[in-house]
Protein backbone atom coordinates (compact mmCIF):
# COMPACT_ATOMS: atom_id res chain seq x y z
CA UNK A 1 0.00 0.00 0.00
CA UNK A 2 1.45 3.29 -1.09
CA UNK A 3 2.47 5.86 2.17
CA UNK A 4 -0.43 8.40 1.04
CA UNK A 5 -2.92 5.59 1.32
CA UNK A 6 -2.16 4.37 4.45
CA UNK A 7 -5.08 4.67 7.17
CA UNK A 8 -2.14 5.20 9.88
CA UNK A 9 -2.43 8.46 12.00
CA UNK A 10 -0.26 7.57 14.75
CA UNK A 11 1.99 10.01 16.43
CA UNK A 12 4.52 10.80 18.71
CA UNK A 13 1.97 10.93 21.89
CA UNK A 14 0.32 8.01 20.80
CA UNK A 15 3.27 5.57 19.94
CA UNK A 16 4.94 6.70 23.52
CA UNK A 17 1.24 5.78 25.38
CA UNK A 18 1.57 2.36 23.50
CA UNK A 19 5.44 1.21 24.41
CA UNK A 20 3.96 2.75 28.28
CA UNK A 21 1.10 0.44 27.98
CA UNK A 22 3.01 -2.60 26.37
CA UNK A 23 6.17 -2.81 29.22
CA UNK A 24 4.61 -1.69 32.40
CA UNK A 25 2.55 -4.59 33.48
CA UNK A 26 3.09 -7.98 36.00
CA UNK A 27 6.70 -7.97 36.14
CA UNK A 28 6.43 -4.38 37.75
CA UNK A 29 5.24 -6.73 41.26
CA UNK A 30 8.58 -8.45 41.45
CA UNK A 31 10.95 -5.46 41.31
CA UNK A 32 11.13 -4.51 44.40
CA UNK A 33 12.12 -8.11 45.42
CA UNK A 34 15.08 -7.68 42.78
CA UNK A 35 15.96 -4.91 44.33
CA UNK A 36 16.34 -6.53 47.53
CA UNK A 37 18.51 -9.13 45.97
CA UNK A 38 21.04 -6.59 44.64
CA UNK A 39 21.36 -3.41 47.08
CA UNK A 40 20.36 0.29 47.10
CA UNK A 41 23.84 0.48 44.75
CA UNK A 42 23.85 -1.87 42.17
CA UNK A 43 19.80 -2.44 42.11
CA UNK A 44 19.26 1.29 40.70
CA UNK A 45 22.21 0.85 38.46
CA UNK A 46 21.35 -2.78 36.74
CA UNK A 47 17.51 -1.11 35.92
CA UNK A 48 18.93 1.71 34.63
CA UNK A 49 21.16 -0.40 32.51
CA UNK A 50 18.83 -2.89 31.11
CA UNK A 51 16.56 0.35 30.26
CA UNK A 52 19.90 1.80 28.20
CA UNK A 53 19.99 -1.35 26.51
CA UNK A 54 16.82 -1.50 25.89
CA UNK A 55 16.20 1.86 24.08
CA UNK A 56 19.14 1.67 22.12
CA UNK A 57 18.48 -1.79 20.76
CA UNK A 58 14.44 -0.66 20.31
CA UNK A 59 16.12 2.75 18.20
CA UNK A 60 17.68 0.22 15.97
CA UNK A 61 14.86 -1.82 15.54
CA UNK A 62 13.08 1.13 14.44
CA UNK A 63 15.49 1.78 11.29
CA UNK A 64 14.56 -2.18 10.53
CA UNK A 65 10.71 -1.13 9.89
CA UNK A 66 11.36 -0.26 6.05
CA UNK A 67 14.08 -2.17 4.30
CA UNK A 68 16.59 -1.50 2.84
CA UNK A 69 16.30 1.85 3.19
CA UNK A 70 15.09 3.25 6.74
CA UNK A 71 13.26 5.95 5.59
CA UNK A 72 12.11 4.76 1.87
CA UNK A 73 12.33 0.98 2.24
CA UNK A 74 10.05 -1.55 1.94
CA UNK A 75 7.73 -1.40 4.95
CA UNK A 76 7.73 -5.23 7.21
CA UNK A 77 4.85 -4.85 9.20
CA UNK A 78 5.90 -7.64 12.19
CA UNK A 79 9.36 -8.46 13.85
CA UNK A 80 9.92 -11.39 11.99
CA UNK A 81 9.24 -9.92 8.83
CA UNK A 82 11.45 -7.65 9.90
CA UNK A 83 14.14 -10.47 10.08
CA UNK A 84 13.29 -12.19 7.36
CA UNK A 85 13.67 -9.41 4.55
CA UNK A 86 17.11 -7.84 6.67
CA UNK A 87 18.76 -11.42 7.36
CA UNK A 88 17.26 -14.25 5.63
CA UNK A 89 14.98 -17.13 5.93
CA UNK A 90 17.36 -19.37 8.04
CA UNK A 91 17.65 -16.52 10.80
CA UNK A 92 13.58 -15.75 10.31
CA UNK A 93 12.98 -19.69 11.46
CA UNK A 94 15.21 -19.34 14.72
CA UNK A 95 13.63 -15.52 15.14
CA UNK A 96 10.20 -17.71 15.00
CA UNK A 97 11.40 -20.64 17.69
CA UNK A 98 12.31 -17.98 20.10
CA UNK A 99 9.25 -15.61 19.85
CA UNK A 100 7.14 -18.80 19.80
CA UNK A 101 8.92 -20.30 22.98
CA UNK A 102 8.38 -16.78 24.76
CA UNK A 103 4.95 -16.65 24.14
CA UNK A 104 4.37 -20.10 25.40
CA UNK A 105 5.96 -19.14 28.22
CA UNK A 106 4.28 -15.81 28.85
CA UNK A 107 0.82 -17.80 28.57
CA UNK A 108 2.06 -20.03 31.21
CA UNK A 109 3.61 -17.58 33.25
CA UNK A 110 0.18 -15.06 33.29
CA UNK A 111 -1.76 -18.39 34.24
CA UNK A 112 0.78 -18.24 37.29
CA UNK A 113 0.12 -14.81 37.96
CA UNK A 114 -3.39 -14.44 38.11
CA UNK A 115 -4.01 -17.95 39.84
CA UNK A 116 -1.75 -16.22 42.65
CA UNK A 117 -3.35 -13.02 42.88
CA UNK A 118 -6.82 -15.03 42.65
CA UNK A 119 -5.76 -16.92 45.90
CA UNK A 120 -4.31 -13.44 47.64
CA UNK A 121 -7.54 -12.24 47.09
CA UNK A 122 -9.22 -14.79 49.46
CA UNK A 123 -6.10 -15.11 52.00
CA UNK A 124 -6.60 -11.23 51.89
CA UNK A 125 -10.14 -11.69 53.10
CA UNK A 126 -9.50 -14.33 55.46
CA UNK A 127 -6.36 -12.47 57.16
CA UNK A 128 -8.91 -9.44 57.78
CA UNK A 129 -11.76 -11.42 59.71
CA UNK A 130 -9.10 -13.63 61.49
CA UNK A 131 -5.83 -11.69 62.24
CA UNK A 132 -2.43 -11.56 60.41
CA UNK A 133 -1.33 -14.68 61.94
CA UNK A 134 -4.57 -17.02 61.15
CA UNK A 135 -3.73 -20.00 58.73
CA UNK A 136 -4.83 -18.31 55.19
CA UNK A 137 -4.23 -21.61 52.52
CA UNK A 138 -4.86 -20.84 48.88
CA UNK A 139 -4.70 -23.80 46.12
CA UNK A 140 -2.63 -22.70 43.27
CA UNK A 141 -4.20 -25.34 40.95
CA UNK A 142 -7.62 -24.73 42.03
CA UNK A 143 -7.34 -21.12 40.62
CA UNK A 144 -5.49 -22.35 37.55
CA UNK A 145 -8.39 -24.75 36.85
CA UNK A 146 -10.70 -21.48 36.87
CA UNK A 147 -8.12 -19.68 34.71
CA UNK A 148 -7.95 -22.28 32.14
CA UNK A 149 -12.15 -22.87 31.85
CA UNK A 150 -12.35 -18.96 31.59
CA UNK A 151 -9.19 -19.21 28.69
CA UNK A 152 -10.85 -22.32 26.85
CA UNK A 153 -13.89 -20.27 26.67
CA UNK A 154 -12.42 -16.95 25.61
CA UNK A 155 -10.49 -18.96 23.12
CA UNK A 156 -13.25 -19.69 20.99
CA UNK A 157 -14.59 -16.15 20.25
CA UNK A 158 -13.25 -15.10 17.06
CA UNK A 159 -10.71 -11.86 17.14
CA UNK A 160 -11.35 -11.74 20.89
CA UNK A 161 -7.69 -10.26 20.87
CA UNK A 162 -8.74 -7.66 18.30
CA UNK A 163 -11.69 -5.99 20.43
CA UNK A 164 -10.63 -2.02 20.50
CA UNK A 165 -11.25 -1.79 24.17
CA UNK A 166 -8.83 -4.69 25.64
CA UNK A 167 -5.82 -2.47 25.33
CA UNK A 168 -7.43 0.43 26.44
CA UNK A 169 -8.79 -1.92 30.06
CA UNK A 170 -5.14 -3.78 29.97
CA UNK A 171 -3.65 0.00 29.95
CA UNK A 172 -6.07 1.14 33.15
CA UNK A 173 -5.65 -2.05 34.96
CA UNK A 174 -1.53 -2.29 34.79
CA UNK A 175 -1.24 1.12 35.85
CA UNK A 176 -3.83 0.75 38.45
CA UNK A 177 -2.41 -2.27 40.22
CA UNK A 178 1.36 -0.88 39.79
CA UNK A 179 0.17 2.79 41.47
CA UNK A 180 -1.87 0.39 43.91
CA UNK A 181 1.87 -1.13 44.85
CA UNK A 182 3.49 2.20 44.94
CA UNK A 183 1.16 3.90 46.81
CA UNK A 184 0.99 1.62 49.43
CA UNK A 185 4.72 1.32 49.91
CA UNK A 186 4.46 4.76 50.53
CA UNK A 187 1.95 4.83 52.99
CA UNK A 188 4.30 1.95 54.41
CA UNK A 189 7.46 4.13 54.64
CA UNK A 190 5.27 6.95 55.94
CA UNK A 191 3.56 4.97 59.05
CA UNK A 192 7.27 4.56 60.17
CA UNK A 193 8.81 0.95 58.26
CA UNK A 194 12.58 1.11 58.84
CA UNK A 195 13.25 -2.43 57.51
CA UNK A 196 16.89 -3.67 57.69
CA UNK A 197 17.87 -1.99 53.97
CA UNK A 198 21.64 -2.51 52.86
CA UNK A 199 24.02 -1.25 50.03
CA UNK A 200 24.51 -4.91 48.93
CA UNK A 201 21.13 -6.53 49.47
CA UNK A 202 20.30 -9.74 51.76
CA UNK A 203 23.18 -10.21 53.43
CA UNK A 204 25.36 -13.61 53.11
CA UNK A 205 24.96 -15.98 56.69
CA UNK A 206 22.15 -13.58 58.01
CA UNK A 207 19.45 -13.91 55.37
CA UNK A 208 20.76 -16.00 52.80
CA UNK A 209 23.61 -18.32 52.35
CA UNK A 210 26.37 -17.25 50.17
CA UNK A 211 25.30 -19.51 47.27
CA UNK A 212 21.58 -18.61 47.52
CA UNK A 213 23.21 -15.25 47.58
CA UNK A 214 24.72 -15.61 44.09
CA UNK A 215 21.73 -17.42 42.68
CA UNK A 216 18.68 -14.69 43.39
CA UNK A 217 21.28 -12.01 41.86
CA UNK A 218 21.03 -14.15 38.78
CA UNK A 219 17.76 -14.72 38.97
CA UNK A 220 17.04 -11.12 39.65
CA UNK A 221 18.52 -10.03 36.55
CA UNK A 222 15.61 -12.24 34.84
CA UNK A 223 13.29 -10.70 36.43
CA UNK A 224 14.33 -6.80 35.87
CA UNK A 225 14.61 -8.62 32.29
CA UNK A 226 11.14 -9.63 32.01
CA UNK A 227 9.92 -6.06 33.10
CA UNK A 228 11.39 -4.94 29.48
CA UNK A 229 10.27 -7.47 27.32
CA UNK A 230 8.24 -5.72 24.66
CA UNK A 231 10.68 -5.61 21.59
CA UNK A 232 7.78 -8.28 20.01
CA UNK A 233 5.19 -5.29 19.53
CA UNK A 234 7.70 -2.60 18.19
CA UNK A 235 7.44 -3.03 14.74
CA UNK A 236 3.49 -3.41 15.01
CA UNK A 237 3.23 -0.13 17.28
CA UNK A 238 5.45 1.31 14.26
CA UNK A 239 3.45 0.63 11.80
CA UNK A 240 0.51 2.75 13.50
CA UNK A 241 2.96 6.23 12.74
CA UNK A 242 1.24 8.47 9.79
CA UNK A 243 4.34 7.96 7.13
CA UNK A 244 5.51 12.01 7.94
CA UNK A 245 7.54 12.50 9.49
CA UNK A 246 9.76 9.56 8.54
CA UNK A 247 8.66 6.70 10.64
CA UNK A 248 11.99 5.57 12.24
CA UNK A 249 12.66 9.00 14.19
CA UNK A 250 9.22 9.11 15.66
CA UNK A 251 9.75 5.80 16.65
CA UNK A 252 13.18 6.53 18.20
CA UNK A 253 11.22 9.40 19.89
CA UNK A 254 8.74 7.58 21.30
CA UNK A 255 10.71 4.52 22.50
CA UNK A 256 13.12 7.12 24.28
CA UNK A 257 9.74 8.95 26.11
CA UNK A 258 8.29 5.40 26.91
CA UNK A 259 11.43 4.29 28.09
CA UNK A 260 12.24 6.75 30.46
CA UNK A 261 9.26 7.24 31.70
CA UNK A 262 8.84 3.27 32.46
CA UNK A 263 12.12 3.42 34.05
CA UNK A 264 11.27 6.25 36.47
CA UNK A 265 8.05 4.30 37.24
CA UNK A 266 10.16 0.92 37.66
CA UNK A 267 12.66 2.80 39.82
CA UNK A 268 9.81 4.10 41.90
CA UNK A 269 8.10 1.01 42.44
CA UNK A 270 11.65 -1.45 43.15
CA UNK A 271 13.71 1.46 45.51
CA UNK A 272 10.07 2.36 47.57
CA UNK A 273 9.31 -1.31 47.78
CA UNK A 274 12.64 -1.70 48.97
CA UNK A 275 12.36 0.97 51.05
CA UNK A 276 8.97 -0.31 52.57
CA UNK A 277 10.26 -4.04 53.10
CA UNK A 278 14.12 -4.12 52.97
CA UNK A 279 15.89 -7.49 52.98
CA UNK A 280 12.38 -9.23 53.28
CA UNK A 281 10.58 -7.97 50.12
CA UNK A 282 8.28 -10.28 48.81
CA UNK A 283 8.56 -11.70 45.06
CA UNK A 284 5.37 -10.17 44.11
CA UNK A 285 4.65 -7.61 46.80
CA UNK A 286 0.52 -7.20 46.11
CA UNK A 287 0.48 -10.76 47.11
CA UNK A 288 3.32 -11.93 49.32
CA UNK A 289 1.47 -10.60 52.24
CA UNK A 290 3.78 -7.22 53.23
CA UNK A 291 0.42 -5.32 53.05
CA UNK A 292 -2.37 -6.20 54.95
CA UNK A 293 -4.05 -3.67 55.52
CA UNK A 294 -6.46 -1.52 53.96
CA UNK A 295 -7.17 -5.03 52.73
CA UNK A 296 -9.53 -3.79 50.05
CA UNK A 297 -7.57 -2.17 48.60
CA UNK A 298 -5.40 -5.07 47.97
CA UNK A 299 -8.10 -7.01 46.43
CA UNK A 300 -8.31 -3.78 44.20
CA UNK A 301 -4.97 -4.58 43.27
CA UNK A 302 -5.49 -8.26 42.74
CA UNK A 303 -8.76 -7.61 40.74
CA UNK A 304 -6.71 -5.45 38.44
CA UNK A 305 -3.96 -8.19 38.20
CA UNK A 306 -6.64 -10.96 37.24
CA UNK A 307 -9.15 -8.49 35.18
CA UNK A 308 -5.26 -7.27 32.84
CA UNK A 309 -3.90 -11.06 32.40
CA UNK A 310 -7.34 -12.29 31.90
CA UNK A 311 -7.03 -10.44 28.49
CA UNK A 312 -3.61 -10.08 28.26
CA UNK A 313 -3.22 -14.04 27.79
CA UNK A 314 -5.39 -13.90 24.74
CA UNK A 315 -3.27 -11.24 22.63
CA UNK A 316 0.01 -13.36 23.51
CA UNK A 317 -1.77 -16.82 22.54
CA UNK A 318 -3.43 -15.62 19.47
CA UNK A 319 -0.38 -16.29 17.63
CA UNK A 320 0.36 -19.18 18.73
CA UNK A 321 -3.41 -20.46 17.75
CA UNK A 322 -3.16 -18.65 14.01
CA UNK A 323 0.30 -20.27 13.27
CA UNK A 324 -0.79 -24.01 14.17
CA UNK A 325 -4.32 -23.78 12.49
CA UNK A 326 -2.64 -22.18 9.37
CA UNK A 327 -0.56 -24.67 9.43
CA UNK A 328 -3.48 -27.42 9.26
CA UNK A 329 -5.02 -25.12 6.68
CA UNK A 330 -2.00 -25.70 4.17
CA UNK A 331 -1.68 -29.59 5.57
CA UNK A 332 -5.14 -30.07 4.45
CA UNK A 333 -6.14 -27.75 2.08
CA UNK A 334 -9.49 -29.78 1.01
CA UNK A 335 -10.22 -31.94 4.37
CA UNK A 336 -12.62 -29.86 5.66
CA UNK A 337 -14.99 -32.37 5.72
CA UNK A 338 -12.27 -34.40 8.02
CA UNK A 339 -10.75 -31.50 10.16
CA UNK A 340 -13.51 -28.89 9.90
CA UNK A 341 -12.02 -25.36 11.19
CA UNK A 342 -14.77 -25.38 14.29
CA UNK A 343 -13.50 -28.75 15.36
CA UNK A 344 -9.67 -27.65 15.16
CA UNK A 345 -10.28 -24.75 16.45
CA UNK A 346 -11.74 -26.54 20.38
CA UNK A 347 -9.88 -29.48 20.21
CA UNK A 348 -6.53 -27.37 19.51
CA UNK A 349 -7.31 -24.40 21.90
CA UNK A 350 -8.95 -25.73 24.29
CA UNK A 351 -6.03 -28.23 24.23
CA UNK A 352 -3.44 -25.40 24.44
CA UNK A 353 -4.84 -24.24 27.43
CA UNK A 354 -5.01 -27.13 29.40
CA UNK A 355 -1.25 -27.83 28.53
CA UNK A 356 -0.45 -24.51 29.75
CA UNK A 357 -2.25 -24.43 33.04
CA UNK A 358 -1.18 -28.74 33.70
CA UNK A 359 2.93 -26.71 33.42
CA UNK A 360 2.05 -23.55 35.59
CA UNK A 361 0.48 -26.35 38.35
CA UNK A 362 4.07 -27.87 37.90
CA UNK A 363 5.97 -25.12 38.48
CA UNK A 364 3.81 -22.28 40.47
CA UNK A 365 6.60 -19.79 41.61
CA UNK A 366 6.02 -16.31 39.84
CA UNK A 367 9.90 -15.01 40.51
CA UNK A 368 11.20 -18.36 39.25
CA UNK A 369 9.30 -18.14 36.19
CA UNK A 370 9.30 -14.62 35.02
CA UNK A 371 13.05 -14.42 35.84
CA UNK A 372 13.32 -17.52 33.26
CA UNK A 373 11.13 -16.15 30.94
CA UNK A 374 13.15 -13.08 30.77
CA UNK A 375 16.21 -14.28 31.21
CA UNK A 376 15.01 -16.78 27.39
CA UNK A 377 13.65 -13.64 25.66
CA UNK A 378 15.85 -10.67 26.70
CA UNK A 379 19.08 -11.88 24.50
CA UNK A 380 17.56 -13.07 21.33
CA UNK A 381 14.47 -10.40 21.22
CA UNK A 382 15.67 -7.37 22.87
CA UNK A 383 19.47 -7.27 21.83
CA UNK A 384 20.78 -10.34 18.96
CA UNK A 385 17.92 -9.62 16.44
CA UNK A 386 17.87 -5.70 16.38
CA UNK A 387 21.56 -5.25 16.20
CA UNK A 388 22.46 -8.05 13.96
CA UNK A 389 19.53 -6.01 11.50
CA UNK A 390 21.01 -2.94 11.88
CA UNK A 391 24.28 -4.13 10.92
CA UNK A 392 23.26 -5.95 7.75
CA UNK A 393 21.04 -3.06 6.50
CA UNK A 394 23.97 -0.28 7.54
CA UNK A 395 26.15 -2.53 5.80
CA UNK A 396 28.55 -2.47 8.62
CA UNK A 397 32.18 -3.38 7.71
CA UNK A 398 33.15 -6.73 10.06
CA UNK A 399 35.72 -6.01 12.75
CA UNK A 400 34.83 -1.95 11.92
CA UNK A 401 34.98 -0.85 15.56
CA UNK A 402 31.01 -0.19 15.35
CA UNK A 403 31.27 -3.93 14.36
CA UNK A 404 33.10 -4.50 17.09
CA UNK A 405 31.36 -2.78 20.06
CA UNK A 406 28.04 -4.17 19.21
CA UNK A 407 28.76 -7.63 18.88
CA UNK A 408 30.70 -7.01 22.41
CA UNK A 409 27.12 -5.58 23.38
CA UNK A 410 25.64 -8.69 22.52
CA UNK A 411 27.90 -11.28 24.02
CA UNK A 412 27.66 -9.54 27.12
CA UNK A 413 23.89 -9.38 27.16
CA UNK A 414 24.21 -13.23 26.04
CA UNK A 415 26.41 -14.16 29.29
CA UNK A 416 24.15 -11.96 31.42
CA UNK A 417 20.80 -13.77 30.11
CA UNK A 418 22.73 -17.36 30.25
CA UNK A 419 23.50 -15.75 34.22
CA UNK A 420 19.92 -14.89 34.78
CA UNK A 421 18.30 -18.31 33.14
CA UNK A 422 20.83 -20.67 35.21
CA UNK A 423 19.38 -18.44 38.56
CA UNK A 424 16.02 -19.17 37.64
CA UNK A 425 16.35 -22.51 36.84
CA UNK A 426 17.86 -23.36 40.65
CA UNK A 427 14.90 -21.13 42.08
CA UNK A 428 12.83 -23.42 40.34
CA UNK A 429 14.82 -26.62 41.20
CA UNK A 430 14.43 -25.64 45.15
CA UNK A 431 11.05 -24.20 44.70
CA UNK A 432 9.51 -27.50 43.45
CA UNK A 433 11.35 -29.04 46.52
CA UNK A 434 9.93 -26.75 49.18
CA UNK A 435 6.70 -26.62 47.61
CA UNK A 436 3.50 -27.15 49.26
CA UNK A 437 0.57 -27.36 46.98
CA UNK A 438 -1.87 -25.48 49.57
CA UNK A 439 -0.15 -21.97 49.83
CA UNK A 440 0.40 -18.75 47.37
CA UNK A 441 3.85 -19.06 45.76
CA UNK A 442 4.66 -15.63 45.78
Amino acid sequence: MAADERLAAGTLVTASAHIITAVIGSGVLSLAWAIAQLGWVIGPAVLVAFSVITWFCSSLLADCYRSPDPVHGKRNYTYGQAVRANLGVAKYRLCSVAQYVNLVGVTIGYTITTAISMGAIKRSNCFHRNGHDAACVASDTTNMIIFAGIQILLSQLPNFHKIWWLSIVAAVMSLAYSTIGLGLSIAKIAGGAHPEATLTGVTVGVDVSASEKIWRTFQSLGDIAFAYSYSNVLIEIQDTLRSSPAENEVMKKASFIGVSTTTTFYMLCGVLGYAAFGNRAPGNFLTGFGFYEPFWLVDVGNVCIVVHLVGAYQVFCQPIYQFAEAWARSRWPDGAGDFPVNALRLVWRTAYVVLTAVAAMAFPFFNDFLGLIGAVSFWPLTVYFPVQMYMSQAKVRRFSPTWTWMNVLSLACLVVSLLAAAGSIQGLIKSVAHYKPFSVSS
